[in-house]
């Protein structure tokens, strides 16, 4: 019998012999490759911590014990051992199970997860709060090395380091790669821990550490259990007792390290090491390409695509290469995110003026911020919800002192399968209320390359925000041309109600129009916004409606709102967006049409609101 299917939750791990537990890696590593096959979604990381996921509910009373995964890329194997595994057909699906934790899903899931270094802020939490409670329960944090290159996890490190009497634990899975090929000086620092004869001592520290003699060493010396064979590390200076490294894909070593961690009181660090796409010799070869594929043939590995798909994030790397060519003050920054964020070509072309900071989103914002200072334009490449994270450093550093950033802001909207953790509802909403800040939002693939030149242009902080995949196809012109600050554009000529759409909701709204014979007008600019093309409309049309693939709430159309009030326009006006709820996982045009923001939900909505013959007033009865 397949032993897998014995397992329905960690309990059942947790009554395995040692052999019974290595035959569930080899099964469990191959229902995930499986799995990930038939649904798409994160692979290299799953498969890679199969047999952490495993040594970690072996040893640990979850969920009595807290296990806190970082980011969440990494949690498959996770999911499939807490009694999920007969719905990892439905991964990142409506209404299916998510890609990442999610503590409404299961109490094995802790805390919820999908950016990354909160890991450690959150299980420390959870230790104290046990600590508080007079609770004797584990906290355990599962960080990569990738996530550590954040402050965030400094910080977290910082303040549970003056705790010696918490049960709290932080697991470095250690791969060597982040998303994107790991940077930085802890990288190195790592790389260091890994090479030569510190390596070699203590890889195999788990079967040997606190034994007998080393105990009665410990205590004398009130020295760590490895400390013998290492000088202090790091970690140790942050007030951790450190382990490692070890070797992450060896149950031998894993379960008995665990084992006697486990007995240790305050904070310890774990150091493993793992592959991504361990056990499965494509992904092994190119974890990158194996990170986050759609549905594909494991036999035959994932297929180079026949034609060059044009999407947002190709028009941006090429646009930043050419305008790079054309003027050397450019430089390009992005927090980790080379591939995803188009700059593959760039980084060829451009090596000295790159410069991928890691998972560091508020750094990349205020080093940005110097970078204007000194007269060079930088262009920062981040996604809308990782902008979230520099939020602060965007009014204080970058705003506030009017400094010529411009920034590129891919996966806004509604991004899918990613979920709620990823979409980029709320930039509009956060970028418009900060002064001297110009945002645009892109309608289609040439249009995107034409406000990334405008925004380049514009002499301060400008943002351009356009969604992840491609558009309706438009040809995407080669030069440079601008389009002038604060202009809109009619779309089509129409009676009656004049439709004010931003960005990807320009075509739809388009459609919605030839249906209902409106007019449409793409706006173009949140900020400034087109106020004289406002007064137009509204001067020769009986209502507005404004379209957005963001949050109604304080977004485009509440700007629109707040200029006709200004200029004392008294008109009907219907508000079209994103809902005041986060918005599950998903294929985006389903959700899309959920949330009404298709033509057809369009022109619903126009109809429900101003009925079928003419625009008037609904009284509430």
């Amino acid at each position: 019998m397949n032993l897998l299917e014995t397992i329905n939750d960690p309990a059942d791990v947790r009554q395995l012999t040692r052999p019974q537990l290595k035959q569930l890696a080899d099964e469990l590593r191959a229902f995930v490759l499986e799995s990930v096959s038939a649904t798409g979604g994160h692979l290299s990381s799953n498969l890679g911590t199969v047999e952490l996921t495993i040594a970690l509910h072996n040893v640990f009373n979850t969920p009595e014990d807290r296990i806190v995964w970082d980011v969440g890329h990494q949690t498959y194997p996770h999911k499939i051992l807490t009694g999920r595994r007969d719905q990892m057909h439905s991964l990142r699906q409506i209404d299916g199970i998510s890609g990442f934790p999610r503590r409404d899903e299961s109490p094995y899931d802790t805390f919820g997860t999908a950016h990354s270094s909160t890991s450690i802020s959150a299980a420390l939490g959870m230790a104290l709060a046990a600590k508080t409670k007079g609770e004797d329960r584990h906290a355990i944090a599962v960080i990569g090395d990738g996530a550590m290159t954040a402050g965030m996890a400094f910080e977290a490190m910082n303040n549970a380091g003056i705790h010696d009497d918490i049960n709290l634990l932080v697991v470095l899975n250690d791969n060597d790669m982040s998303i994107s090929p790991p940077v930085g000086a802890l990288n190195r620092y790592l790389a260091r821990l890994m090479s030569g004869q510190f390596y070699a001592a203590a890889k195999n520290v788990g079967k040997t550490v606190l034994p007998a003699p080393m105990r009665e060493l410990a205590k004398r010396f009130e020295e760590h259990a490895k400390g013998m064979i290492v000088p202090a590390t790091m970690f140790e200076e942050f007030g951790f007792n450190y382990i490692g490294p070890i070797d992450g894909h060896d149950l031998d070593s894993l379960i008995p390290t665990l084992q006697n961690l486990k007995n240790l009181k305050g904070p310890q660090f774990l150091h493993v090491v793992t592959r991504k796409g361990q056990g499965y010799k494509l992904a092994e070869a190119d974890p990158v390409l194996y990170h986050g594929p759609g549905k594909f043939n494991p036999a035959e590995g994932i297929k180079p695509s026949t034609a060059k798909k044009v999407t947002y994030t190709s028009v941006f790397g090429d646009w930043l290469c050419d305008m790079a060519a054309a003027d050397k003050r450019l430089v390009g920054i992005t927090p980790a995110m080379r591939e995803g964020s188009g700059m593959v070509e760039f980084e060829r072309r451009f090596p000295d003026r790159y410069y991928d900071v890691g998972i560091a989103e508020q750094h990349a914002v205020t080093f940005a911020a110097g970078m204007a200072c000194e007269g060079l334009k930088p262009v920062v490449a981040i996604y809308s919800t990782f902008l979230q994270r520099g939020y602060d450093q965007l009014i204080h550093d970058v705003a506030l002192q009017n400094l010529d950033v411009t920034f590129a802001l891919d996966r806004s909207g509604l991004v899918g399968a990613d979920g709620a953790t990823h979409a980029g509802n709320y930039d509009i909403a956060y970028l418009r209320c900060i002064p001297n800040m110009v945002v645009m939002a892109a309608s289609d693939e040439n249009e995107c390359r034409q406000m990334l030149s405008t925004g380049f242009q514009y002499q301060g902080p400008a943002a351009v925000r356009y969604p992840r995949g491609g558009g309706i196809g438009a040809k995407v012109d080669t030069d440079l041309a601008t389009i002038p600050l604060g202009t809109g554009e009619v779309k089509r000529e129409g009676k009656g109600i004049a439709i004010l759409a931003f960005g990807t909701m320009v075509a739809p709204s388009v459609s919605a129009g030839e249906e209902l014979d409106a007019t449409v007008a793409n706006m173009r600019f949140v900020k400034p916004l087109d106020v004289e093309l406002l007064k137009r409309l509204a001067a020769t049309h009986d209502a507005l409606v404004t379209v957005e693939e963001g949050s109604i709430m304080g977004g485009a159309g509440a700007a629109v709102a707040e200029a006709m009030a200004a200029a004392g326009i008294v008109k009907p006006l219907l508000n079209l967006g994103l809902p005041d709820q986060f918005i599950d996982h998903g294929d985006a045009g389903k959700l899309l049409a959920l949330c009404g923001l298709d033509a057809a939900g369009i022109a619903a909505s126009i109809r429900q609101r101003f009925g079928k013959d003419q625009p008037r007033l609904v009284v509430n009865q």
